[in-house]
């Protein structure tokens, strides 16, 4: 089975280190009390990716190595900043592993997988060591040879410097510091984020004009602005397939979170692209978020249940509560795990990720897009204020009872779509855009908060007939009941309270008249 690890590296172009000067002392860096002798790997990688390089041109990379202390199968996925998570597979034969091939279909969308480079390294490597010998990091040199296994390929060689925080120790703290040190021997941060694809730029011409991952340059429309935003966001959600696929903690809230912020700016920015196209895409994310809900939904309940019973004493536990709380999740589980990866193997779920690709490389742009991103934006906000200012008029003038449960809820999906409405149209608002995101994001969570109220109530009253059923006490599942009821009350008195602010927020910063 593949394991997973989460690196931290930093690489370096570096001078030759045959002049004996190389690396620098690096025992003056703070933390760093000695420097372990040396230790040579003879490393031999094979690379592969898709033919026009999908992994590469998304920041991943899959490769087979031998030698080394850690030979075998790698998959590397970009994570925020310096680092990278790493899931590795036992070598094995020489075919990518299934495991490892399921965790790249969202970046080769089912393409074939094959050998691309081979990068042989002669490394050099030194253990930075604290005061108790403990490793903090490992500042490596190699010196790389590159060739192409693609027709028209040619070779290359380099050298090369990464530094890499140990499992568990060092700090960005650290590597800045050693960094300063690098630098003042003549290292500097090299420009390819990867060896393969700077082995990849410097012998084919694959990644001749081929797009990256940063932004573009900035935006000055309204289409601008709403572009970068699903542009980041499309990024997010394949960042994001493996992590549901290895049920990584957070990852499907993420996820289905992501899928609805699409949704949401499709859905506001109409105006600015031609709902046609969006329109397709918009019912596919939200058949994705619905899909990834059956899991989050009964998650966020059993940590609920859960949680209740815990803060209870143990006095009033009456009956075998925890044992058929745990009965209940296990009975559901795994069809809500089912139903996650089905959706993440069908054709529907690539078919949207093509979609989203294409919105954004040719995006169908209408007469407002080239619009002055404070007029079209703002006029946008004011219409999905509109729209949460009649449901909560309607939630906070409705009865208690099931009506002004529905009726809350209702607001809340409107909250939501004005947060992020209000996240897409901050970088070009700024602070009156961020102050009302934040105030409607709480009316989202007081409003989310009652809604997950009601939910919780209806399963324990179910629980509690199964409870009775088999004969158990019910008392404890009645007093759970209880106390989910006077919360909802106190999430109710909170509500107008919290649209008072919102609606300050939006008034304040002139977005609403």
């Amino acid at each position: 089975m593949a394991q997973s690890t989460r690196e931290t590296e930093r690489k370096y172009t570096a001078p030759s280190a045959g002049d004996g000067a190389w690396p620098p002392d690096l025992t003056a860096v703070k933390a760093v009390a000695s420097v372990a002798p040396p230790e040579v790997d003879e490393l031999d990688a094979v690379y592969h990716d898709t033919a026009d390089l999908r992994l590469t041109r998304t920041g991943a990379s899959l490769r087979r190595r031998t030698g080394g202390p850690d030979a075998g199968w790698h998959l590397k996925l970009p994570l925020p900043g310096d680092s990278r998570e790493e899931v590795r597979a036992p070598l094995g034969s020489e075919d990518v592993p299934a495991e490892l091939r399921e965790l790249v279909v969202a970046r080769t969308r089912g393409a074939p997988l094959g050998p691309v480079v081979r990068i042989r390294s002669t490394r050099s490597r030194w253990r930075l060591l604290d005061s108790r010998g403990r490793p903090l990091a490992e500042l490596s040199t190699d010196v790389v040879h590159a060739e192409a296994l693609v027709p028209g390929g040619g070779h290359a060689t380099w050298t090369e410097t990464e530094v890499e925080l140990a499992d568990g120790a060092g700090s960005q703290a650290l590597l800045d510091r050693v960094e300063k040190v690098l630098r003042e021997h003549g290292a500097e941060r090299a420009q390819s984020p990867s060896k393969v694809a700077r082995a990849l730029a410097e012998t084919t011409t694959l990644l001749d004009g081929a797009p990256d991952r940063q932004p573009p340059a900035r935006p000055r429309t309204a289409g601008d602005h709403v572009l970068a935003y699903l542009r980041r966001l499309t990024g997010t959600l394949v960042d994001l397939d493996p992590a549901v696929r290895r049920d990584t903690p957070d990852a499907v809230h993420r996820m289905r979170t992501t899928a609805r912020r699409l949704r949401g700016c499709l859905r506001s920015y109409r105006p600015v692209l031609d709902r046609e196209a969006t329109d397709p895409i918009r019912r596919d994310l939200k058949w994705l978020a619905g899909e990834l809900g059956v899991a989050r939904d009964h998650e966020v309940l059993h940590e609920r249940l859960g949680r209740g019973v815990e803060a209870l004493p143990g006095e009033v536990v009456l009956g075998p509560v925890t044992a058929r709380l745990q009965a209940w999740d296990a009975a559901r589980r795994p069809e809500a795990r089912r139903r996650t990866l089905d959706a993440l193997a069908s054709p529907r779920y690539l078919g949207l990720l093509d979609r989203l690709d294409a919105l954004v490389a040719e995006p169908p742009l209408r007469a407002k897009a080239d619009g002055e991103p404070g007029k079209v934006m703002a006029k946008a906000l004011r219409k999905e204020y509109g729209r949460l200012a009649r449901r909560m008029e309607r939630a906070l003038g409705t009865p208690a009872g099931p009506e002004r449960d529905t009726a809350v809820h209702e607001a809340r999906k409107a909250a939501k779509r004005l947060r992020y409405a209000a996240e897409t149209a901050r970088p070009a608002l700024g602070r009156p855009a961020a102050r009302l995101r934040k105030r409607v994001k709480t009316v989202q969570q007081v409003s989310g908060a009652h809604h997950d109220g009601v939910v919780a109530r209806q399963t324990l009253r179910r629980l509690a007939v199964a409870a009775h059923a088999a004969g158990e006490p019910g008392f404890t599942w009645g007093l759970l009941y209880g106390r989910e009821a006077a919360a909802g009350d106190t999430r109710e008195r909170q509500l107008p309270e919290a649209w008072r602010r919102a609606r300050a927020a939006a008034r304040h910063g002139g977005l609403v008249r």
